[in-house]
């Protein structure tokens, strides 16, 4: 999204915007990541999340998984449909993974991958990672006990009673 997009926003979502920015700011001056993250439903603040991954020593803590995390405790429920994200820079391929699982309807960004990527937060190994088969990737993996695995499988998709999502 381009700066000249912000004519088209109202002025409520700029200041969702704002807030994801100052929790970024915030964090930086507490000693975390440059990243916060707004989640809103109907014109209202669920839940905020900034990068926790240095001080909880949890690679997962982005802020938008945290924010992800708080708004679904908050509201009850895994399925965000509805809700937006607002968040200090263009999501990393997990934290892009998560906004898809949750369902969360739009997402507004400010700063991109280019700029995360200037300052040492450099995800495009992950995206080119992610696009080659398996046996390609620089994480080595293994399929072993593929049947025994697929129990579970079997299991689930004849359980009748099985909450979807």
């Amino acid at each position: 999204m381009s700066d000249t997009s912000e004519n088209g926003l109202s002025g409520q979502a700029l200041g969702f915007m704002r807030q994801a920015i100052e929790l970024s700011e915030e964090n930086v001056r507490s000693g975390g990541g440059p990243f916060g993250a707004v989640i809103v439903r109907d014109g209202r603040v669920i839940a905020t999340g900034t990068n926790g991954v240095t001080r909880l020593n949890d690679p997962t803590a982005h802020a938008e998984v945290t924010a992800i995390r708080n708004a679904a405790r908050a509201l009850g429920t895994f399925d965000l449909s509805g809700c937006e994200i607002y968040t200090s820079c263009e999501p990393c391929p997990m934290c892009l993974g998560a906004i898809y699982w949750a369902r969360i309807g739009k997402m507004y960004y400010g700063n991109d991958q280019e700029d995360a990527r200037r300052i040492g937060f450099d995800d495009s190994f992950i995206y080119e990672e992610i696009a080659l088969p398996p046996p390609q990737r620089r994480l080595r993996s293994c399929r072993i006990l593929s049947e025994e695995a697929r129990k579970a499988f079997v299991l689930w998709d004849e359980k009748s009673d099985k909450r979807e999502y």
